[in-house]
């Protein structure tokens, strides 16, 4: 073999051998979390709690940084545009396996651009009226709603956010006409809720279940499939007459493609570890939020189903942005 060839391969040998070791004194400066949507929503609250306990862990700071807009896209196409080197990390949801079928001009692709790192957690949504609307039951909302097709209006975080698409999907299976008013954030579409501008809202029970026992809101179901332990009292949307209704907001943390896996791997097990600790566990539950844990081949697996479950939806009722 030509003395060259030798230098070449033995180059790439060491760099090979190098890696884990390499991986493993990652990180060696901050490392940016990109939040898509606005700060105060769930995305944003769990993003900084991973944050902060991999700071813990890994010995670098780890900070959030808020950029909404664009339903999402604008964040995330900034975090597209990074350097696949693990310092920069993106916060997700299924508004993005949303949005993969509802909005066709993007500029990425989430499984092409995006390498799966792990997921967080998953809460119900619950489904509130502001008091001024004379209803006390799911029953009562969809009477009015069909008696009065396109009157009664509902705020959510935007267009592919869960709470827009927990709308449609409520829409379509409980055959009544509301009109969706979108925000640029969750915290908008909560105080105009709150306010009476807007009179009813899907959002996560994590968040709104604190406004519904102070009586600020009035929690008509949740969007489980079982009822959900922070409110107890409050009936499934299917079985307050919506039958087989369910819908979810999950969170889970992505990287640029082209990230190294071990450094994917090492971000996994970290944050692995953070979901299994039983006071971490205990603290979501009282929020009503359940961490998730996969390697990152599941929840790669966990995302295309979600694109296709979702991608039937966006078409049984007709959402389309472009």
């Amino acid at each position: 073999m030509a003395a060259p060839m030798r230098r070449i391969l033995s180059s790439v040998l060491l760099a090979l051998t190098a890696l884990p070791a390499w991986a493993q004194s990652y990180p060696r400066h901050t490392v940016k979390i990109i939040v898509p949507f606005a700060a105060g929503g769930p995305a944003d609250i769990y993003g900084r709690t991973i944050g902060q306990r991999l700071q813990e862990v890994l010995g670098q700071a780890f900070i959030v940084e808020d950029r909404p807009g664009g339903g999402s896209i604008v964040g995330t196409d900034a975090v597209a545009k990074s350097a696949a080197d693990g310092y920069t990390l993106l916060m997700m949801s299924n508004t993005h396996t949303v949005n993969e079928s509802l909005i066709s001009k993007k500029p990425f692709k989430l499984l092409q651009d995006f390498v799966p790192v792990a997921p967080v957690n998953y809460s119900d949504l619950v489904l509130v009226v502001n008091p001024s609307v004379k209803v006390n039951t799911l029953e009562e909302l969809i009477a009015l709603a069909k008696a009065e097709p396109n009157v009664l209006n509902y705020a959510s975080s935007g267009p592919g956010t869960p709470y827009h698409m927990a709308g449609e999907l409520f829409k379509a299976m409980a055959g009544v006409q509301i009109v969706h008013v979108p925000y640029k954030g969750s915290s908008g579409a909560r105080t105009d809720v709150l306010g009476g501008q807007v009179q009813m809202m899907f959002d996560a029970i994590t968040t709104m279940a604190p406004m519904a026992r102070a009586g600020k809101v009035r929690a008509l179901a949740t969007t489980g499939k079982t009822r959900s332990s922070v409110l107890p009292e409050v009936p499934t949307v299917s079985e307050a007459g919506v039958p087989g209704y369910e819908a979810v907001i999950w969170l889970g943390i992505m990287a640029p493609a082209g990230t190294p896996a071990p450094i994917i791997e090492r971000l996994n097990g970290e944050i692995n570890k953070v979901l299994n600790d039983p006071q971490v566990k205990a603290a979501w539950a009282k929020q009503g939020a359940t961490p998730m844990s996969m390697s990152p081949r599941e929840f790669g697996d966990f995302l295309r189903a979600d694109i296709a479950k979702w991608a039937k939806v966006v078409k049984i009722s007709g959402a389309k942005v472009d």
